[in-house]
């Protein structure tokens, strides 16, 4: 696929992964992929709460970048967050109880899959508001510049948010600061319902606008974890060491509609088989048999991704209703001038 790339200095000099980094960015695509399918399954029982936004075909650029990012690097996501929230290394079952309203979800049933978060972790937070989120991780990058952590925030969003103003605004400010921050557009070509090319004056919505920020055009393939991975160390690797912050445009595709509510059949046929056969967990796949990886092993890792998912369901349906108490806890008291928890 022609994605018309336009770096040509970090991610070229940027070794390919090795075979253990690999088999981490499989099975992580794996455990996405199947942890969500499952979520489609309890969603179409009326378990899940609310709706819900998959990842499907989606799955390598959470998992490049989970693998390159170090422990306390910021993540920053849109609604459509498990993926990036799994990809940081939080435990499924917290997440799957958290989609299904339980006390022992993530964030005891509060949040819903709109809103994930687990600072422990490095995922600060899942957006509903598009755009919303980039200004925020500008504000954490400036301040881990400020204290010298070497820490970087990236910051996950939709092709649709490259049109509102918190994207131009964000990506002027850190570019003139120098900020410690990567940001990732995920463009699956639609802006909910809407092609995004028919609304957009440029055709790579991210990328062609990048150098009006002094940045360089970055649109690379979204559904290979390789190019993915190497495009994160290189933007990770240059944010820590003073160079500023990164706009990468990865080119991908969601398997479904823009939420569970969707059935997206205003997207031609021809469009979605030929996306289709480009599924990045299958391509993948064949990958690691082509490098020689036995059959046996790739089965075993997702035979453990279906059997972690199975226990993730487990915990999440045991687990209770939330304690109505906790209504009064986590929220803004007396006109928002304290903080009751």
């Amino acid at each position: 696929m022609n994605t018309g790339r336009t770096m040509t200095t970090d991610l070229d000099t940027t070794p390919e992964p090795d075979l253990r980094t690999r088999l981490a960015l499989y099975r992580c695509q794996v455990e996405i992929r199947q942890f969500e399918k499952r979520a489609y399954d309890l969603f179409l029982q009326n378990l899940v709460k609310g709706t819900s936004h998959l990842s499907l075909g989606q799955e390598a650029i959470a998992a490049g970048f989970g693998a390159a990012m170090l422990p306390d690097d910021y993540t920053f996501a849109t609604y459509r967050g498990h993926a990036h929230t799994l990809a940081r290394g939080v435990p499924m079952a917290p997440v799957m109880a958290e989609l299904l309203g339980r006390a022992n979800g993530l964030m005891a049933g509060k949040g819903g899959s709109m809103h994930l978060t687990s600072v422990e972790h490095g995922m600060m937070g899942s957006y509903a508001i598009v755009g919303a989120h980039l200004t925020i991780a500008n504000g954490a990058a400036w301040s881990a510049q400020y204290r010298g952590s070497g820490q970087v925030a990236v910051c996950f969003f939709g092709d649709g948010t490259t049109n509102i103003g918190a994207f131009h605004e964000a990506l002027n400010y850190a570019a003139v600061y120098r900020l410690p921050v990567v940001f990732v557009c995920e463009n699956n070509l639609y802006m909910e319902y809407t092609p995004i090319d028919s609304v957009t004056a440029v055709r790579r919505p991210a990328a062609d606008r990048a150098p009006a920020y002094g940045l360089e055009p970055i649109a690379l393939d979204g559904n290979d974890a390789d190019v993915m991975y190497r495009a994160a160390v290189a933007a990770l690797e240059r944010a820590r060491a003073g160079e500023g912050p990164s706009l990468i445009e990865a080119l991908t595709y969601r398997h479904g509609g823009h939420s569970r509510a969707d059935p997206a059949k205003y997207r031609p046929a021809a469009e979605v088989e030929r996306w289709l056969a480009r599924d990045p967990v299958a391509l993948y796949r064949q990958r690691l048999l082509d490098l020689g990886v036995a059959e046996s092993e790739l089965n075993a890792i997702e035979a453990a991704a279906r059997a972690a998912v199975d226990e993730a369901e487990r915990q999440a349906k045991a687990g209770p209703a939330p304690d109505p108490a906790l209504l009064l806890t986590d929220l803004w008291a007396d006109g928002g001038s304290s903080w009751r928890n």
